[in-house]
This record gives C-alpha cells, structure tokens and sequence, in this order.
C-alpha cells in the first residue's frame, strides 16, 4: 500500500499541496480529479519522489519514501509525466527499453529483452516497434511512453494526464489497457484525470482534490454525484446513467 500523511508542498506564498492524507488501495485503479492547480500533479510527484515534500510523510510498504535506495524505490514505482518529450532520436522499441535501466543499468540482458517484447506486445506496438517516436501520431508516441512503464515492470504505476493530445478512440484503448493491467498483471495504477467522465468509467476509487486540499474521496458512486461533484469544480453537473455507467453532462 502507499500511504500518504498530511503531506504539505509550498511554492513562495501558495500551499500547492495542503495537509494531504491519502491511501492508495493495491491491485485498483485510483484517479485524482479536480480543477487546474488543485494541486493533483504535484502530489503524483511528491508520491513518487521526483517531488521533495515540504512536510509529511510517503509511506510504501510501510517505509517512509525517503529511505528507498533509488533503484529498488524504481523497481516499485514508476511514474510517466505529462512532459515526456526526449531530445534524442529513438525508435519506439529503444524507448521502451529504457524502462529496464533500474535492473540493467543500461547493460540489457536476454531477460530485460523479454520484458520490452512483452511491453511492445501489450501495448499493440508491434508492426511499428522499430519506427521513430518523430514519425508517431500523438496516440502512438503516449502508447510508446505507457509501454516503456509496463516494461519498468513495477507494482505502482503513477500516470500523470495519460490522455493527453489523444483522440476518443486511443484514450478509450489506453483506458481498457489500464484495466487489463490491474486485472490480468496485478498492477496499481494512479491517474491524474481531467475527464470526469473517464474518471467515472474506468476507476475503481476517486480522490477529487481542489486547492491542494482532498475535498472528498471515494468510490465512484460515490464521488460521481452531482452534490460533490459541484463542491469540487463550482458548477452545476447533470449525472445519467449509460449502460451502468455515470455520465457527467456539464456542457448545457
């Protein structure tokens, strides 16, 4: 489990992350949601140490994230951002393989191969594996990203706006993927999520967050309500339900 404790972050004169308390159930898909600067990126990153906090405590298995040797805290965590751009010129299957360097130290074994194959594989990369990431659509290049962190092979996955530049047909394929990764590979996977409605379909358990603060957290029944939904974002929200799932309607 990891387990977050009134963590605090601050930048001049504004708490971006304010006396934060969270858990992050294993083996489910937990989305962070709430308006711009609600502070839902920085604690991904605090979470996964690329971030220092400035209070507070991260626990992973029970040991606070700052006595994690940095290789065995990559081999249990990995996080992809939402700025992943690389300057050099890799193809896709180069990319995916620098998920090994916490096991290979850039040495790749027959067994680190293995795992990039895989990743290629899961992540329908196949055909274009030895393309490079500049002749990729936008769908393409996040897949590769996303397939570099299966590689990674990591229990906690932390994916920070995964469906960005993406069109609905690729971020509906990366969402089912995600579920499959938790249902088929035992992963737990963290989302920053802006789409509501992605949010609603596809997570197992919702932290909505607004001025660095948790303001509710729940299932998704739970969150996806209209009552909550408007103490977060400060907009009335219609909610119908489609084929089982709540479908936020905020465009009237």
């Amino acid at each position: 489990m990891v387990e977050v404790r009134r963590v605090s972050k601050r930048y001049g004169n504004k708490n971006v992350v304010d006396d934060v308390s969270v858990r992050i159930t294993k083996g489910k898909i937990t989305s962070f949601i709430g308006p711009n600067g609600a502070g839902k990126s920085t604690l991904l990153s605090i979470v996964s140490r690329l971030i220092t906090k400035d209070s507070g405590e991260v626990l992973i298995e029970d040991t606070e994230i700052g006595k994690w040797k940095s290789n065995d805290l990559a081999r249990k965590i990995s996080i992809l951002k939402q700025s992943n751009h690389i300057n050099i010129r890799l193809t896709i299957k180069e990319l995916v393989s620098f998920g090994r360097f916490p096991y290979s130290q850039g040495r790749l074994s027959p067994e680190d191969w293995k795992y990039v194959d895989e990743a290629i594989v899961y992540m329908d990369l196949v055909d274009i594996q030895d393309k490079y990431l500049d002749q990729l659509s936008g769908g393409q290049r996040q897949r590769a990203y996303i397939a570099m962190v299966v590689a990674q092979n990591t229990e906690y996955i932390l994916l920070d706006e995964p469906l960005n530049n993406l069109d609905m047909k690729h971020s509906v394929q990366i969402m089912k993927v995600l579920q499959r990764m938790v249902s088929e590979l035992g992963k737990t996977i963290v989302l920053v999520l802006h789409d509501i409605n992605f949010a609603s379909c596809y997570s197992d358990y919702i932290v909505a967050l607004k001025d660095g603060r948790v303001v509710r957290e729940g299932t998704t029944d739970e969150i996806i309500d209209s009552e909550v939904l408007k103490e977060v974002y400060d907009m009335d929200i219609q909610i119908e339900t489609i084929n089982g799932n709540k479908i936020c309607v905020y465009f009237s």
